[in-house]
């Protein structure tokens, strides 16, 4: 489909609506006692597609709007991971169990020998950001290398409120694709282009933000992007932002038949108020596009060269992803911008900025069930933006539960439990003896695999089994409102749950703590049947409200409900409500209205029990 005069014209007005939004939150965020700071970037990349190597102009315009006098920043080079001995290097040849994309297992399967790739590269496939010149306000600034982060001191200290000039000249080279960013992929994608220039660091209450890139992913500064990217004239362009001269470059932007005079093409790309700038390019990508109902412009970049199976895969993904666009904007919250793209690219999926870097040579359920997520991504991460290294399961996690739910409705699976596999994840960890607590920082996990199922799994249920807590409908207008209210805003873990409090009108704090900052575990028995006398035991640390189904003699059945005390309250239930339960009391008896068959601990599934052979008993 190809994109009309009105389309641009449009897509102007959004861009100039955008901006002005992103303005508007910069007061309110001012005077409503929250602050954030604001980097506008203005960047030329000059790409060499021989060599891999990029020429690279910066000027940050950065705004200090908190309440603290900065004598320093920070910027993160994430390219200089990619080199041997750098840290992610040595991470890799530390952990017992790296991930399979970045180490070569040598060994056996029974006794595995890793290799890092990174440790083998040559220079000339190395990724490296090599800073020329650094200026604040047109002066030369003092600054050290550290790895992926450059340490700067500043000659002013940014007062309260002051905003600042920082140019920056640099030259970058593009590695082997190894993680996320790189060139020639498995599948052939030229360029995936992420996390790939100097960013300035986050800093907020908690102070600056100067992780070293290691493993795990990002938090940025909020701000506008301005890029200009001059490339190979015959390799086409997708990412992050608006692209501001369709006419000079054609590749499905345009109708008009393009034919530059040189041998390179400028792309001008404008993206208001993101935290990052994401872009892939390949001479041999398809670009198709697709106008969402009531929703943004989908493009799709995918190679043309793929198998005609694998090209069709990306033909049918379309339709699908329009729904998965719609699904998440009427049950999260409406996508504000619009445009976002699936690109293929990268080592597997990965959210970026209005945009989604995937692999496409997969089958189609798998191509899907990539795209669902990582698109939900684009409000658990990007919209909310939480803290990735300190809070992962808020974004892993959050965004595996809507991906489940909206496949769930697609597919008209009709599950009664469609997370039931987080919870089985959670599980095997609770009882595998290697589980640390969801405060862990991401890089600090003792085993990839251990961090893996905490931020998805654990992530999962711990909103999942919050439905279960307070009850489905609250849990529904608890996700619409922290979404309405944190949109852009860096929520962190009490965010969430105070949220949830004030939907539901239930004290949730202790369930914060024990699930998300403690390993406690959840594991209650039926311990008794006496006529009609039932007798529950608590046998794990956590405490929870518990959801009973009682079958009586006559094979007639109740549901019941026995509410917990410290939550202050029920959720609402058309079950048979009991007396609260006190944690403090490890058993819990009470009389049925008629002699009991059999007792069963939620029916359903949504209680993150880690011993559920000892939920259900039955009278002999």
């Amino acid at each position: 489909m190809k994109r009309k005069i009105s389309t641009l014209l449009s897509l102007c007005m959004a861009i100039l609506t955008l901006y002005t939004h992103a303005q508007d939150q910069s007061i309110i965020y001012k005077t409503d006692g929250y602050w954030q700071q604001q980097a506008d970037y203005t960047m030329d990349i000059d790409m060499d597609v021989n060599t891999y190597q990029f020429k690279g102009t910066q000027n940050i315009k950065y705004t200090n709007n908190s309440p603290d006098v900065l004598d320093k920043v920070f910027y993160h080079l994430y390219f200089n991971a990619f080199q041997p001995n750098s840290e992610m290097d040595a991470r890799l040849q530390s952990i017992q169990d790296p991930d399979g994309r970045m180490a070569v297992n040598k060994g056996t399967r029974e006794k595995p020998a890793y290799e890092s790739r990174i440790s083998k590269l040559k220079e000339d496939e190395i990724g490296y950001i090599k800073v020329k010149s650094l200026k604040q306000n047109g002066k030369n600034l003092n600054y050290e290398l550290s790895g992926t982060v450059l340490e700067v001191t500043l000659n002013s200290p940014i007062k309260p409120g002051e905003t600042v000039n920082f140019d920056m000249v640099f030259d970058g080279q593009v590695p082997v694709q190894i993680r996320r960013s790189g060139r020639n992929n498995k599948e052939g994608v030229a360029l995936s282009m992420a996390q790939w220039y100097p960013k300035l660091a986050e800093y907020d209450d908690e102070g600056w933000h100067a992780n070293a890139y290691i493993a795990r992913e990002f938090h940025g500064v909020w701000g506008n992007f301005d890029v200009k990217i001059t490339i190979d004239k015959d390799y086409v362009i997708g990412g992050t932002g608006y692209l501001q001269n369709p006419d000079e470059i054609g590749h499905g932007y345009t109708t008009n038949d393009v034919k530059p005079k040189g041998k390179t093409l400028t792309w001008h790309f404008i993206a208001p108020n993101v935290h990052d700038f994401t872009w892939a390019a390949d001479k041999d990508y398809i670009h198709d596009t697709l106008q969402v109902s009531d929703g943004p412009m989908l493009h799709f970049f995918y190679k043309k060269t793929m198998a005609e199976d694998k090209l069709e895969n990306w033909k049918n993904l379309q339709p699908v992803a329009a729904q998965l666009m719609q699904y998440y904007s009427e049950h999260v919250g409406k996508y504000p911008y619009k445009q976002y793209s699936v690109i293929q690219g990268g080592d597997g999926g990965m959210e970026y900025g209005m945009c989604t870097l995937i692999v496409g040579e997969g089958s189609f359920n798998g191509l899907v069930g990539v795209t669902a997520h990582e698109m939900a991504h684009s409000w658990f991460q990007f919209l909310l933006a939480s803290n990735e290294s300190k809070h992962e399961w808020m974004d892993e996690g959050f965004t595996s539960y809507i991906d489940d739910k909206a496949m769930n409705h697609i597919n008209k699976s009709n599950k009664v439990n469609p997370f039931s596999n987080a919870y089985r994840g959670y599980i095997y960890l609770a009882n595998s003896g290697v589980e640390q607590p969801l405060t862990t920082h991401a890089d600090r996990y003792a085993y990839n695999r251990a961090y893996s199922i905490s931020a998805y799994s654990k992530g999962e249920v711990f909103l999942a089994q919050l439905g279960y807590v307070i009850g489905e409908e609250n849990l529904e207008k608890t996700i619409k409102k922290y979404f309405t209210d944190f949109a852009f805003k860096h929520p962190k873990p009490m965010d969430v749950i105070r949220t949830a409090e004030k939907v539901s009108g239930l004290e949730l704090d202790w369930y914060l703590m024990d699930f998300a900052q403690t390993t406690n575990t959840i594991d209650y028995a039926v311990k008794s049947i006496e006529g009609k006398s039932i007798t529950l035991e608590r046998i794990g640390i956590m405490p929870m409200p518990i959801d009973l189904k009682v079958t009586y003699t006559d094979d007639s059945t109740e549901d019941v409900y026995i509410p917990l005390r410290q939550m202050r309250g029920e959720k609402p239930s058309s079950a048979i409500v009991k007396d609260d339960w006190a944690w403090a009391y490890p058993t819990y008896t009470f009389d049925a209205s008629k002699p009991v068959k059999s007792v069963e601990i939620d029916p359903n599934g949504f209680m993150a029990d880690i011993k559920r052979d000892n939920n259900t008993l039955s009278v002999e």
